[in-house]
Parts: structure tokens; sequence; C-alpha cells
């Protein structure tokens, strides 16, 4: 249960940021907006490590270095994020980014990358896919 309310949590959350961060690039620009958004959720990330400290520096050497570009995708997403919210509104660009990340998800699993588990995909989870790809195009309308 914790699992899905971190979930809607973290959907409301970024909803919320691309739609402060479309503000706020109105009046400084993107990029500057990206920055700005990364460094504020840098301080915030580091406050909580310092609060809560549930891991481990030393193991950070055990982590392969491409995986260490993360955060880097940050900066495309809040570019991307702000340019589609600027162009096609709020409600399409999260749909959009909601289908981009499940048929990517949907990859993932399939071929196990990043080290998952590979998982069957059945015609039920096509069809949910479909129905999400339906639904932004009657948005779209």
């Amino acid at each position: 249960m914790r699992g899905v309310l971190f979930a809607f949590l973290g959907g409301a959350f970024i909803t919320l940021q691309g739609v402060a961060n479309a503000r706020i690039s109105q009046d400084i620009g993107t990029w500057q907006t990206a920055t700005i958004t990364q460094l504020t959720g840098f301080i915030m990330a580091l406050l909580i490590f310092l609060f809560v400290r549930d891991g481990n520096l030393q193991m950070f050497k055990k982590v392969k270095p491409y995986y260490l570009a993360g955060g880097a995708f940050a900066a495309i997403i809040i570019f991307s994020n702000i340019s589609a919210i600027h162009r096609i509104g709020v409600t399409l660009t999260i749909s959009a980014v909601l289908i981009a990340q499940l048929g990517l998800t949907f990859i993932i699993d399939i071929k196990g990358w990043f080290g998952v588990a590979k998982q069957q995909m059945k015609l039920p989870q096509f069809i949910g896919i479909g129905m999400m790809v339906a639904g932004v195009i009657i948005l779209g309308l």
C-alpha cells in the first residue's frame, strides 16, 4: 500500500513541478528554470539524506558509472516537460509522458534491461496501453 501511496505522490509532484516550471520559464527561460529546479532538488535531497541517513555512502563505489547519468536525465525531462506544456497544455503533456513512461517500462521489463527480471507481457497489458494512447488522442481533439 505504501508503494501505491508513493507512486501517487510522485505523480502529483511531477505534475506540480511541471506546471510551476512552465510558469517560471516564462520569466527566466527554460534552461535557467531547469538549472534552478535541479539545484533546489539537490538541496532538498541532501537535506533529507542528512536527516534520514538511510543509506551507505561506501556503496556508492559499487554503482556502475553509466547508472550515475540518471540524474542528468532530469535536465532533459524538465526541458521537455516545460516545452510540451507551453505547446500542448498540462493535461495532454502529462498524458503523453505517462504513455512514454509506460511504453519504455514495457520494453525494459520484456528485455530485462538494467538488471530487472524479465516479465511476460500479455494481451491485456497491450490493450491497456492501446486504450491509454486512444485516450490521449481523444484528449488532443
